[in-house]
């Protein structure tokens, strides 16, 4: 059943009054070829829309438990690094860490899904740049809210929301305290994005560069 996220009706219903508009316009315009060019443009403006905030049901994998860390979002991995933190959040500054990176062109679902069990300890939201989402600056640079989570074993995972080149609102339903489950949403980046998730530097990697993977299914890490 096609499903429509509840994180983008305002675009939706934005969209929808802005599409009658025009085509109420175009039944006024005597000049077919422009009648048909603003028709075909009404039609791939609601087509788009509603297939870039479709929500489709997710199902974590079976035999999953908490060590698995699952993929935030939908896209391609695009960086599987170590790395060294920068500032003080859930883990400490200058520790080293994994990262992995997942792009999402705007064609890719855009909800996102809890990466594990436990509570979030940390919440930051962090206004900033808008570069390109595949680019390695974005990750310190561009918009972004940075959460950390931590399962009942103390096991933490970080992961960011990075607004793109096109995304300009981030959402998310969550804040220190919350406790969340594997696989839940818990919000979304509008219009092109990109996910990281930095992880103990022991943490088993269980994908590579140019991946596919999938928010709420796809298996990255497992966390020891």
């Amino acid at each position: 059943m096609f499903k429509i996220t509840y994180y983008g009706r305002d675009v939706v219903l934005k969209m929808v009054i802005i599409c009658s508009l025009i085509f109420i316009a175009s039944l006024f315009i005597p000049v077919f070829i422009v009648k048909v060019i603003l028709l075909l443009l009404v039609i791939f403006l609601m087509s788009f829309t509603f297939y870039f905030f479709r929500d489709p049901e997710r199902s974590i994998p079976e035999g999953y438990d908490d060590s698995m860390i699952l993929a935030p979002g939908d896209g391609k991995i695009v960086i599987v690094e170590d790395i060294i933190n920068k500032e003080d959040n859930l883990y400490a500054k200058g520790e080293p860490l994994k990262q992995i990176s997942i792009f999402l062109s705007p064609l890719n679902v855009h909800v996102n899904r809890n990466p594990t069990n436990g509570t979030v300890k940390y919440y930051n939201y962090i206004e900033g740049e808008y570069i390109v989402a595949f680019d390695h600056k974005s990750s310190d640079r561009n918009e972004r809210t940075e959460i950390g989570i931590e399962d009942r074993m103390g096991r933490k995972v970080l992961f960011k929301q990075i607004a793109g080149f096109v995304a300009r609102r981030i959402v998310c339903d969550l804040d220190e305290g919350s406790v969340v489950k594997a696989g839940e949403r818990f919000g979304m980046i509008k219009f092109g994005s990109r996910v990281d998730i930095l992880l103990k530097p022991d943490t088993e990697i269980k994908v590579k560069i140019n991946d596919i993977v999938k928010g709420g299914e796809t298996v990255v890490a497992v966390n020891k």
